[in-house]
């Protein structure tokens, strides 16, 4: 709906201030978007693709050889330039898209699930763009997405959609605390036992703990989460703790959500 390949059925949408039911050709000057399975002609390399899009929507030789240079740098395709797009794997093709959406220097870029059908190799190169996308560049990026540990890692703001309907829209850690509730995985020299779960669970301020794979997660306030007391009570312990970190699920936030709305 936001680049108007399928109309509203209702409301508004607006890019830029400008209304996108009503005036598209203007709402998506300077939007860039990468559509889920995007399609090239396979006979093309990423230069001469670039070059046609450069050319299609006005931009001067100069510019489109400018870009593509930098582009391609961007998203890790430049030993590629000059190959056959038919020739590679999907998640090339999706960096060749990615690409394709910074040409004209987009004010806004648009992603539909970048990293949908991706193997996790392709997924980690994906990500590792996505990362780095913003360098140098005034640009806001939207994505969709259903993997929700890629939305935690790359996003800023997050707006969660249940049934067609905005349940809430803030930043990741807001969104992520708003339990009050924090998760806090404790790495050890060694797979922790019984005993070392138990240790953890009987701080004072921990409201439980568990084992977490080879880790442990201990679960406690907010506030105590970041406290300087929390990291001196579990290195006093002599379980030979060598690093903490916080564990933000915002899968199991979004759960929550989902169930209070229903």
């Amino acid at each position: 709906m936001l680049t108007h390949l399928i109309n509203t059925t209702s409301g508004e949408a607006y890019i830029n201030g400008i209304d996108v039911t009503r005036d598209p050709k203007a709402a998506l000057i300077g939007v860039g978007t990468v559509v889920e399975t995007p399609e090239f002609y396979t006979y093309l390399t990423p230069k001469e693709t670039f070059e046609l899009l450069g050319q299609l929507i006005g931009m001067s030789s100069e510019k489109i050889s400018a870009e593509t240079s930098s582009i391609l740098e961007m998203v890790k395709m430049t030993e590629w330039a000059d190959k056959k797009i038919g020739t590679f794997s999907k998640g090339m093709r999706q960096r060749i898209a990615l690409g394709q959406a910074f040409l004209d220097e987009p004010s806004i870029i648009i992603l539909d699930e970048p990293t949908s059908g991706l193997d996790p190799r392709g997924m980690a190169e994906m990500r590792d763009v996505l990362k780095n996308i913003g360098n140098g560049r005034d640009v806001t990026v939207v994505m969709s997405s259903h993997m929700l540990h890629e939305v935690s890692d790359l996003c800023d703001r997050v707006a969660i959609l249940n049934h067609g309907k905005l349940i809430l829209d803030d930043t990741i850690d807001a969104i992520t605390s708003r339990s009050g509730a924090r998760q806090i995985i404790i790495k050890l020299d060694h797979t922790p036992t019984t005993d070392d779960v138990a240790k953890v669970a009987a701080i004072s301020g921990i409201t439980s703990a568990s084992r977490f794979g080879v880790d442990i997660e201990a679960k406690m306030p907010s506030e105590f989460a970041r406290s300087p007391d929390l990291f001196k009570a579990i290195s006093d312990l002599g379980i030979g703790a060598y690093n903490m970190y916080e564990n933000e699920s915002l899968e199991a936030t979004y759960l929550s959500l989902i169930k209070e709305s229903r």
